[in-house]
């Protein structure tokens, strides 16, 4: 037993452990209330077999939605542990700017379950943040969360394979051209990082899945690399027309 853990049951007493969402009284720091629980929407079956994106009950197993048809992702699929409503919004805005890190293991732990597949045979591979943005904050939000999915899958971690060489302005409202050219030659793999990515299947890992524009670039860095599979695993993923449908 780690210090940590022996001291855990003091600090749980003289601190008592409360919900980060609604501040309720809980039994352990590394989790939620029941009924916060119950605010976030789990992704679930049937979905499209290329994106993991949610179908409704008429869609058949195995069939691929109509976006990933029109353009066929060039990643291995997505495995995301929520979808993007206000209690996991809350839940990313305290752990990327509100300096909780010690929501990792909560949120790295409903992403696991999607990553079943997943053993030390894999990489795990976070988003990289650009270097004035993560002295700023202190900490890169994606590498946490894969540090947590490596303890529990056994994937090794190389948390630095992908560097942001320039910083990017924020993407929201811009079209997909635009969010293009601003992340054009933002992504790269570290040249050091090549030899461990050749043939090697990955998780690229992220907070957040939005528009796709950044994990688009990590993903298409990561295959000139030689990477053989990348899966998209993130905590939350935006998919409005979904929620309805989970």
């Amino acid at each position: 037993m780690s210090p940590g853990q022996a001291l855990a049951p003091l600090i749980d007493l003289i601190f008592p452990p409360r919900c980060p969402l609604c501040g309720a009284a809980i039994g352990s720091a590394a989790g939620l209330c029941v009924d916060c629980w119950n605010t976030l929407v789990i992704p679930g079956e049937p979905c499209c077999a290329s994106c993991q994106r949610p179908f409704g009950d008429a869609m058949p197993e195995g069939g691929t939605c109509a976006p990933c048809l029109a353009d066929p992702p060039r990643h291995g699929g997505i495995a995301a542990g929520t979808l993007y409503n206000d209690p996991s919004r809350k839940l990313v805005l305290a752990f990327k700017h509100g300096n909780r890190i010690a929501l990792a293991p909560m949120m790295a732990g409903l992403m696991v379950p999607k990553l079943s597949f997943v053993d030390e045979d894999w990489v795990l591979v976070p988003v990289p943040l650009h270097r004035w943005r993560l002295w700023k904050r202190g900490y890169n939000q994606a590498a946490e969360l894969a540090r947590q999915i490596g303890k529990r899958t056994g994937a090794r971690l190389a948390v630095d394979a992908l560097v942001r060489r320039k910083a990017t302005r924020s993407l929201g409202g811009l079209g997909k051209l635009a969010r293009k050219r601003a992340l054009s030659g933002a992504i790269a793999v570290h040249p050091g990082r090549k030899a461990v990515l050749k043939g090697t299947k990955v998780v690229l890992v992220d907070d957040v899945l939005t528009s796709g524009a950044t994990s688009d670039a990590c993903v298409s860095a990561l295959k000139r690399a030689g990477a053989e599979r990348v899966v998209i695993a993130c905590f939350s993923r935006v998919l409005d027309e979904a929620l309805d449908i989970a």
